[in-house]
């Protein structure tokens, strides 16, 4: 592959992975560099949270999805830099050269400048961050089953979730489902079935992003599984086994064990490195702008996509960070570069929505579909075979499916492991007690 064109793409999410597998036939030599050696699906990330899925279910090694690829290779590295000069990504140990640099980095949890709740609330971005979240959420019933106090249970026993955007609703409605059904015989100091989750959204509907008709259905859903949705309200703090909110006028707080951050993302720092390697302007996201070709204006031969890209759409607002966007624009990239090396132009990326759904639980969904909108059992078998269709490996979608069919069937989810033992200790156990009578 000496003396072909050199492309360098950071990220093996799906903006970057898709970039990579459109050029298997391009006279290019392609590199894809990672600071894992996976692919995540992110999409069912919020099963391993709350024990549908494990982790190997929703992850594919990089290397063995490219290795019928002859012209990539796979680098296990963390970019750290970048000299536009001399065409240069310079890695924590090393660097490499390029004829043309994809940046695919991604995003991460965005706290709105009050990082200290990150310990507090954790976000849902990778396989650590599901399998905290299930070690925090199984722990929480571990240690009410031993609780002194009724109050203690009930502190224990509260969820709170903070953005009911479409991970937001996923998890309430997966831990409604968890609490209610998987759990509801497997204590007998406490009724898991009494537990309360809470989801806040500080906008006036959940999945605000979403058509109204389909927000209201969700509300729907949830508050049927049990779920205490609260919109137009907005956290002002979040402290050790309290959260304290404000919907207008009103101030209070809701003592809770547990809380889960679903309200916002900002892109990678990499944006910052290309910012000021190439003079490019960050949205408040720390986006990076991008020309209508994904280009970083003045440097043609580098392109950001996926959550890193503040890209326009045809309705002149942002694209969102969503995984259909992130691989429309991998492809867009690979042909932007096959075009150049043959000396032919190609039209500015333009962005086909094929639509938008989000789960809340057994037999419940709701879809928008090149405009049809719908919601229901249907919506749920279309959200099913639509996310079993996008994972990479064929392996990963049977394993999936069979475990999904499990679930749907027994009613259980067999993947709830607490790995940090740890989490499972009460700070100040109560002496244990028989149970003849539940606490809640």
């Amino acid at each position: 592959m000496t003396g072909r064109h050199r492309v360098v793409i950071v990220g093996g999410g799906f903006g970057g992975l898709h970039a990579a597998r459109a050029l298997r036939r391009a006279p290019v030599e392609v590199t894809l560099v990672d600071r894992r050696n996976f692919h995540l699906f992110q999409p069912l990330l919020y099963q391993v949270a709350t024990g549908g899925l494990s982790p190997a279910n929703i992850a594919a090694p990089l290397r063995a999805i490219l290795k019928r690829q002859r012209n990539a290779r796979v680098l296990l590295g963390e970019a750290v830099g970048l000299d536009p000069q001399r065409q240069a990504l310079l890695l924590a140990d090393g660097e490499l050269t390029y004829d043309t640099l994809i940046v695919a980095a991604g995003a991460s949890h965005h706290y709105f400048g009050r990082e200290e709740w990150a310990t507090l609330a954790p976000g849902l971005k990778t396989v650590e961050d599901a399998t905290e979240i299930r070690g925090r959420v199984l722990a929480a019933f571990e240690q009410a089953e031993r609780a002194a106090s009724p109050s203690e249970v009930r502190a224990l026993l509260t969820f709170v979730i903070v953005g009911a955007g479409p991970t937001g609703v996923e998890l309430a409605g997966a831990l409604a489902e968890i609490a209610r059904v998987t759990l509801a015989k497997e204590f007998r100091a406490i009724d898991p079935t009494a537990a309360r989750i809470v989801l806040l959204e500080g906008a006036d509907r959940v999945l605000p992003g979403y058509h109204p008709d389909l927000s209201a259905r969700a509300e729907a859903a949830l508050r049927r599984l049990g779920v205490e949705v609260r919109t137009s309200t907005l956290v002002t703090d979040i402290e050790p086994e309290v959260v304290r909110v404000q919907r207008g006028d009103i101030a209070e707080f809701v003592p809770a064990h547990t809380v889960l951050w679903a309200a916002g993302v900002k892109a990678s720092p990499l944006g910052e490195v290309i910012a000021a390697a190439t003079g490019a302007s960050l949205d408040r996201q720390g986006r990076v702008r991008v020309n209508p070709d994904l280009t970083v204006p003045g440097y043609p031969e580098i392109l950001v996509i996926g959550d890193l890209a503040h890209c326009l759409g045809r309705d002149s607002h942002p694209l969102p960070g969503v995984a259909q966007v992130a691989m429309q624009q991998g492809a867009y990239a690979a042909r932007l570069i096959t075009s150049r090396l043959a000396g032919r132009t190609v039209p500015p990326f333009r962005y086909r929505d094929w639509g938008s759904m989000a789960t809340i639980g057994r037999h419940a969904a709701v879809a928008d579909l090149l405009g049809v909108r719908f919601s229901g059992f249907p919506a749920w078998l279309a959200w099913l075979f639509v996310h079993l269709m996008k994972m990479v490996e064929f392996s990963n979608r049977v394993l999936v499916l069979a475990q999904w069919a499990w679930n749907y069937f027994t009613f259980n989810r067999s993947a709830r492991l607490i790995t940090n033992t740890a989490a499972a200790r009460p700070a100040n156990p109560a002496p244990l007690r028989h149970a003849s009578r539940r606490a809640v």
